[in-house]
């Protein structure tokens, strides 16, 4: 099921995890096809995690969000397509634990990891991140 609200773009259904819509794919389509197929890689890790995961996508933020709920409050992780590479931001990632310390970033509370390659993608550090994240809702 889809819906338009605000200029964003959602979608959850079960079928959107093996397939993305073509909300993803237009969003998708004016990038790099090595920094899509990062971003298409990182998304079936976000909802291989977390297979309920709503995802919207903001076309004027240039990320597509995943979260519990249609709010910011809710959000898991968001993927940021860049011209060469990928990042995967965590609102909430200052508290996660990062032992491999891939997390970067300035923000009061947002961290991100930059994925370069397919290979970062399949990191299994990004899978512990993504386990962690969503688990700070399920203890909120």
């Amino acid at each position: 099921m889809r819906s338009r609200t605000g200029g964003i773009l959602a979608r959850s259904s079960a079928a959107r995890a093996t397939a993305p819509g073509p909300e993803v794919e237009a969003f998708l389509a004016g990038y790099d096809p090595e920094v899509r197929a990062i971003a298409l890689a990182l998304r079936r890790l976000v909802l291989s995690v977390v297979p309920q995961a709503i995802e919207q996508v903001d076309p004027p933020g240039r990320l597509i969000g995943y979260g519990l709920a249609r709010t910011y409050r809710d959000m898991i992780c968001v993927i940021m397509p860049l011209k060469a590479g990928v990042n995967l931001g965590f609102p909430r990632g200052v508290d996660l634990a990062d032992p491999v310390g891939l997390l970067v970033g300035t923000g009061k509370r947002a961290r991100h990891v930059r994925v370069a390659t397919l290979d970062e993608a399949a990191a299994p550090a990004l899978r512990a991140l993504l386990e962690a994240s969503a688990a700070q809702l399920s203890r909120a």
